[in-house]
């Protein structure tokens, strides 16, 4: 029955248990300088035992502050977005954070549901990658509007006074370019996520720079779209195998479409890498992993969620939610069989 439903404990129970003011218990539980020792530990013991929870909207209304952040994925159970959300707590948990862990699923709808819910909850910042389906950004200027806070991670929208970190792109797209044609390859095939994205859209310029770099010509025939999964890989294979395009290396903007792609030209008998080469972008774990180890350009996501996490921090304790830091991380190619030509092979 709603009789037996416990009632929250208050500074007051505290202060009735032990017999002293609830000013007192109040100070003690913020750890004031006019309280003793002894005191603060009878009182923090007391609250320990009666499961008192500081009221968080109360202490917002005092310091202005809930010590809460709310951190936003387009999906949770990626490797490279789980080690970024690691990299956050572990720099924001040591300085009294609590960080608010949802994903949008790729849903703009939910993303801006989840922008209001954070609001509503008075979080003290927002981490934001961007769902591939945003389109707007409404949202995202009201956070700004309310003087938080605002840093966009790996997937970014173009937000005046919002900051940014992010893997440089164009470079790792320029490298991985340049890894295929030191192998000998000239036909390199192109397979990009969404371009509405800048981290594809800046991928893809990087191809580009580097074909020119060479005095390869670019060749739009070369360029299919996928989603970031193994099945639209496969797909993507079939419709260049199938077709009277030639090539000799395939660069995917994701290691997802890149294992789909190795899987097919496999059961098709293409030698890889001595017909076509084959190169992923992430390093995700299973690249070192596969029989046919996969070359990746890797991202960092955990210094990448360091360093939005310092980003955060930098402009709380500055009290300034609208200095813009925009940070670029170079990423890192690791070669293996997938692309190594046996001819390069030492």
């Amino acid at each position: 029955t709603f009789n037996n439903l416990k009632k929250k404990t208050t500074i007051y129970d505290i202060a009735s248990k032990l017999n002293i003011t609830a000013a007192t218990v109040s100070r003690a539980l913020n750890d004031s300088e006019l309280i003793s020792k002894k005191t603060k530990k009878m009182v923090l013991e007391s609250a320990h035992e009666l499961n008192y929870f500081k009221n968080r909207h109360a202490l917002a209304l005092k310091s202005g502050r809930t010590n809460q952040i709310g951190l936003v994925v387009p999906f949770i159970n990626r490797h490279f977005f789980s080690n970024i959300i690691m990299g956050v707590e572990e720099e924001l948990y040591p300085k009294g954070y609590q960080v608010m862990i949802f994903q949008s699923n790729e849903s703009e709808k939910k993303e801006q549901d989840i922008v209001e819910a954070l609001l509503k909850n008075q979080v003290d910042g927002v981490l934001i990658s961007v769902s591939k389906t945003t389109r707007t950004k409404n949202h995202f200027n009201k956070i700004i509007e309310n003087n938080l806070p605002l840093i966009f991670f790996d997937r970014k929208a173009d937000v005046e006074n919002s900051s940014s970190v992010e893997t440089d792109d164009e470079f790792g797209g320029k490298i991985a370019t340049q890894h295929l044609i030191d192998q000998g390859c000239s036909q390199i095939a192109y397979v990009s996520v969404d371009l509405n994205l800048s981290i594809y859209k800046n991928r893809f310029k990087g191809y580009k720079v580097a074909l020119e770099a060479n005095n390869i010509d670019f060749d739009s025939d070369l360029v299919f779209q996928a989603n970031s999964d193994v099945i639209s890989g496969r797909k993507t294979a079939r419709q260049i195998l199938s077709s009277d395009i030639k090539i000799d290396a395939i660069f995917c903007s994701s290691d997802y479409i890149a294992l789909g792609v190795i899987h097919e030209l496999k059961d098709n008998n293409v030698n890889i890498p001595e017909d076509i080469s084959v190169v992923g972008f992430s390093n995700e774990p299973f690249t070192d992993l596969l029989d046919l180890t996969l070359t990746s350009i890797e991202q960092n996501p955990y210094e990448i969620g360091k360093s939005a996490a310092r980003v955060f921090l930098d402009q709380v304790n500055t009290n300034d939610a609208i200095i813009e830091h925009s940070i670029k991380l170079k990423p890192k190619l690791y070669v293996r069989d997938s692309s190594l030509k046996s001819t390069q092979k030492t």
